[in-house]
């Protein structure tokens, strides 16, 4: 099975983009591309992560997203990714070294960042967090789209993931999750696991100080979904429906599920990642 959240296909030294990519017909891109994905495909675990050297032209496109998204996250984001954020302090002037970042949040909360060129299996990222290290690309989107990606960039890692990582109740509960794929034996009890992490970990909201907030690291990195996931079709906390509801990862999110309130989606993912096995997941299809 392939992991839904990197559609892009790579070898360890070329990158193969559609031909709807922004960056497509981008050759030099292509070539950045390539050597970032070369790099990281050298990489071994406890290796020292390779720099990469960001031109100007990253470093501005990493300063114009990531300081548009920060005065988003103020009105969208909850409080415990705020609270995170605010102890990983990402600059905003640079692209942050994967290195850098991973040296502060493993002070932080244990995590470890290991650099990725691109697609991997859904085993092996999802099982990478049990170890609590999370798998992350560091190429930067086309500057074409500022505010676009088709697949995870080194915003959508950095900005969504390991701004959440810096909080010990996010941390806890990546954790918890990867353990859970682990003691996913079939494919089809993974594939159950993986649409919930995708409604709740990627896509989650919460209804927080009266409003729809979100805690979901693919809302929290989406520069245009973040304006209108409220016009979503909001419907209520439910695994089951999570685990068996199909989803586009091309188009803004037409389905979202809202917890009451932060501290409820915590306990709920905690108490189905620390049950979750084979055999849970047949109660779960069985009793929908």
């Amino acid at each position: 099975m392939d992991e839904i959240r990197r559609p892009t296909s790579v070898d360890e030294t070329t990158v193969t983009l559609p031909a709807d990519h922004p960056g497509f017909s981008d050759a030099a891109y292509r070539r950045r591309r390539d050597a970032i994905a070369a790099a990281a495909g050298a990489y071994r675990s406890g290796d020292t992560i390779p720099e990469v050297h960001y031109t100007p032209d990253e470093d501005a496109l990493w300063k114009l997203v990531s300081t548009e998204l920060a005065e988003k996250h103020r009105q969208y984001a909850c409080a415990e990714y705020l609270q995170g954020a605010q102890r990983l302090d990402l600059e905003r002037g640079r692209v942050p070294q994967l290195r850098e970042v991973s040296d502060r949040i493993d002070a932080l909360t244990g995590f470890r960042n290991e650099p990725v060129a691109g697609l991997v299996s859904t085993r092996r990222f999802y099982g990478s967090l049990d170890d609590r290290r999370f798998l992350a690309t560091q190429y930067i989107r086309h500057h074409s789209v500022p505010f676009y990606t088709p697949e995870p960039d080194v915003v959508h890692e950095l900005i969504g993931h390991c701004n959440t990582l810096a909080s010990p109740v996010f941390a806890d509960l990546y954790e918890r999750a990867g353990n859970a794929s682990r003691r996913a034996r079939t494919d089809e009890a993974l594939e159950f696991f993986s649409r919930v992490w995708w409604f709740t970990l990627e896509f989650g909201v919460v209804q927080e100080d009266g409003a729809l907030r979100t805690y979901g690291a693919g809302l929290l990195s989406s520069y245009g979904e973040l304006d209108v996931f409220r016009d979503a079709e909001i419907r209520g906390f439910d695994l089951r429906a999570m685990g068996t509801l199909d989803y586009d990862i091309t188009t803004y999110q037409p389905v979202l599920f809202a917890a009451p309130s932060f501290a409820y989606a915590v306990d709920a993912l905690t108490t189905f990642f620390d049950c979750y096995n084979d055999d849970a997941y047949r109660c779960w299809v069985m009793t929908a």
